[in-house]
């Protein structure tokens, strides 16, 4: 039996238990690699600025400092149901607290190995995913010598904006189409060192977009420019994008959502990424009861 299904399956039961003693079921999560160890889970000389930044022929990716004068600045408020950062300030909740537990066992794996994009993916819908994705990157924000993108690959059902409360439209639609550059697309809030990318408008070739030549420009014109860049990426069992997208980045992350996804649906989607540097499984909306050890972590209030 699998360490994925062993975590699975207590965690159900665990659920059970706490459900038939008309309990509340309060959410947490938890992060275990592929071996069933638990995740407690370089930046280059600045590049030449050039006045337009494309991603056809191998375009020069601007500085950040310039970057960040030209791109867009909103007032981004976040969803309180699924964002711990909504408040800002420090964050001392054991959601905040595990995300920080992720950021450094990230850190530390990308000391020994390149590690700059991550995917983070799930089997199927409603696992939460978008949740991590967001919040993993507001934690490396909370980091001042850090900057991270965050990117909404997801162009089938996009919710890194809501959840973020930011603008979903100019985005990677626009950019991956030929509509915008980089400048239009990007975006920032409060916080100067983290960024984003919506989705961008509604599509009916998703799987065309992300198969062409400009996703793979635009993650390497953005690539020198920050430390981290995240990718909110479609489930991986319903479409083939999040394989595709698994194959431009450097490490995925698998989020399952404890005592609702079947162990045999999470190791299909698993499998997908063996031989795809997959960094680990997110073990999402686990109950928080005394005794399940270093399997429990932040709240998520993600549907």
């Amino acid at each position: 039996m699998s360490r994925i299904h062993e975590a699975l399956k207590k965690a159900a039961q665990e659920k059970t238990a706490h459900l038939a003693a008309g309990e509340r079921a309060d959410v947490a999560a938890a992060t275990v690699d592929i071996h069933g160890s638990v995740l407690s889970m370089p930046h280059g000389p600045e590049p030449t600025v050039r006045e337009t930044w494309t991603s056809e022929g191998g375009g020069v990716s601007p500085r950040f400092d310039d970057l960040m004068k030209r791109c867009a600045h909103h007032e981004w408020k976040p969803d309180p149901r699924s964002s711990i950062y909504s408040r800002g300030g420090d964050v001392t909740t054991i959601g905040a607290e595990r995300f920080r537990t992720l950021r450094s066992r990230l850190s530390q794996i990308g000391a020994v190995r390149p590690l700059r994009t991550v995917l983070v993916t799930s089997s199927v819908p409603n696992e939460g995913k978008t949740f991590v994705a967001v919040n993993l990157a507001h934690s490396i924000a909370r980091q001042h010598d850090k900057r991270v993108l965050l990117i909404d690959a997801d162009l089938r059902s996009p919710r890194a904006h809501e959840t973020l409360g930011a603008p979903p439209t100019p985005g990677l639609t626009n950019y991956l189409a030929g509509e915008a550059d980089g400048f239009d697309v990007v975006q920032r809030g409060a916080e100067a060192n983290f960024c984003f990318i919506p989705c961008g408008r509604p599509v009916s070739n998703a799987s065309e977009l992300l198969l062409g030549g400009r996703m793979k420009s635009l993650l390497k014109l953005v690539t020198p420019i920050f430390d981290w860049v995240i990718i909110d990426s479609p489930p991986a069992l319903p479409v083939h994008d999040s394989s595709v997208l698994a194959d431009l980045c450097d490490g995925v992350l698998f989020v399952v959502r404890a005592g609702e996804t079947n162990h045999e649906i999470a190791e299909r989607g698993v499998s997908e990424f063996r031989n795809k540097n997959l960094l680990g499984v997110v073990l999402n909306r686990v109950d928080k009861v005394e005794g399940y050890g270093n399997y429990y972590g932040y709240p998520s209030k993600e549907e």
